[in-house]
């Protein structure tokens, strides 16, 4: 790797970090309905400790390094700061890279529409990443992340790849029909509704193949860590485990990994 690639990667995992604190905004302030995170990032309304509610300063808000120089805890009340902030962060880090990397070739010809998908990849993301925490504390999907990804999605593939927009309304109807179908049949006893309209977003995001992928992956370390949790936790099979993290990790991994998953899996037989 030489200087200016190291340079930009470097950039672009540093980009990710920041992005994933604003996000540890976003979702910390989704939790109130009627606030918006647009309109009081600033001012009187700007981030404050959870516990003491004392106004964040700078120093405190350098992602990851902030969190390990406090040894993570709050400045002035030392209650201790969750590990979901520099978590946060970090995976958003991480995707980013990995994003930049599987773009990297195309991003270099400098071309809009290159950047532009760069920037929807970053974007769809990030709103990925909110669902998987908000739907793993609160156990519900926001619909004000989820609906406006999908309008953009939507777009995004109607004019950027208006010859496959088949291909892709077919996978979004094939993964929200399929999680509609086990939320009539179980009386939205095994998920939620919440998972069938994620569903659609992630099969016009990923289209086919992929969305298969997906979804046999989210199911594959859904049944997994299930099974942990009853056997380590005595969860019962009738306890409330959220399903939207399970989606949002097999997305991720098929979207970055897809084709060398269903390569492997055809050249077993």
């Amino acid at each position: 790797m030489d200087f200016t690639s190291f340079v930009l990667y470097f950039f672009i995992f540093v980009f990710g970090l920041c992005a994933g604190s604003f996000l540890n905004v976003v979702i910390f302030r989704l939790e109130f309905p009627n606030f918006s995170f647009w309109k009081n990032l600033g001012g009187k309304n700007r981030s404050q400790c959870r516990n003491c509610k004392h106004q964040l300063n700078w120093q405190d808000l350098f992602p990851v390094f902030s969190f390990l120089f406090l040894k993570g805890r709050c400045r002035y009340c030392k209650e201790k700061i969750s590990w979901q902030y520099p978590l946060v962060e970090l995976a958003t880090g991480v995707i980013f890279f990995l994003i930049f990397h599987a773009q990297i070739i195309s991003v270099l010809n400098w071309n809009f529409l290159n950047i532009l998908s760069l920037i929807f990849f970053f974007y769809i993301a990030c709103v990925l990443i909110i669902i998987f925490v908000y739907d793993l504390k609160h156990y519900i999907i926001p619909d004000k992340i989820l609906f406006p990804s999908i309008i953009i999605t939507f777009i995004y593939q109607l004019f950027l790849n208006f010859n496959l927009i088949g291909n892709y309304l077919i996978a979004g109807l094939i993964g929200t029909g399929f999680f509609l179908a086990i939320f009539l049949l179980s009386k939205g006893n095994a998920i939620g509704f919440g998972d069938v309209k994620l569903a659609f977003l992630i099969g016009i995001f990923l289209g086919l193949p992929n969305i298969l992928t997906a979804l046999f992956l989210a199911f594959f370390f859904g049944a997994i860590i299930s099974i942990i949790l009853m056997i380590f936790y005595d969860k019962k099979m009738k306890s409330e485990i959220p399903f939207g993290p399970f989606l949002v990790l097999g997305t991720f991994l098929a979207l970055f990994y897809g084709t060398e998953i269903i390569n492997w899996y055809l050249n077993l037989f």
